[in-house]
């Protein structure tokens, strides 16, 4: 049972770093893509009286979160990173999200759309999102915003706001091959 213990103390910190490896230059790869969710929207899941495309109805983003959308477009700006295309859930806080990060090249993406209420269409959202996502080959990077669930199905990884998972499609099965934290804004 020690021996075990050990063993995992050994292995543990070094899968952990891996997992939370920082390596900006991943989205220098053909057909890179990275997996946002949302920017901060405060409270938990959609509200009583949800209606998609109607903002008034949603979570949206707070000034905090406009702001961490806002640095991560700027910080692929400054390392030069190219976009090769924009995809986004529905919702609008993701959509938000999207746009202030890359104002004008954002595209609806039903695949991505939260199934946080519905988790019986979990199964089909993943399948659809893998199958979209397999099919990129750039050029440039894939950026999808998208919301923790369907993150986490995808990789089983729970990103928390703003923060970006970078990952490879191979053979419809997804590798993590790094995250991006959310931006660091000044107080």
């Amino acid at each position: 049972m020690i021996a075990r213990l050990i063993l995992l103390m050994l292995v543990l910190p070094a899968s952990v770093a891996r997992a939370d490896k920082v390596d900006w230059t991943l989205l220098d790869q053909p057909g890179s893509i990275v997996l946002f969710r949302h920017a901060n929207a405060p409270g938990v899941g959609d509200p009583a009286g949800f209606t998609l495309g109607n903002c008034s109805t949603q979570r949206n983003l707070d000034a905090r979160g406009r702001q961490e959308a806002e640095a991560i477009g700027a910080e692929f700006a400054k390392r030069g990173i190219p976009v090769g295309r924009v995809l986004t859930s529905q919702w609008c806080r993701a959509r938000d999200t999207a746009e202030l990060a890359f104002p004008g090249r954002v595209v609806d993406e039903p695949a991505f759309n939260s199934f946080f209420g519905n988790r019986q269409d979990e199964a089909a959202a993943t399948a659809a999102a893998l199958d979209l996502l397999g099919q990129w080959d750039g050029p440039g990077t894939m950026v999808v915003v998208s919301h923790q669930v369907n993150i986490s199905a995808l990789t089983g990884e729970v990103p928390r706001p703003g923060e970006g998972i970078i990952i490879r499609i191979d053979g419809g099965k997804t590798t993590v091959l790094g995250r991006l934290p959310p931006p660091k804004l000044s107080e």
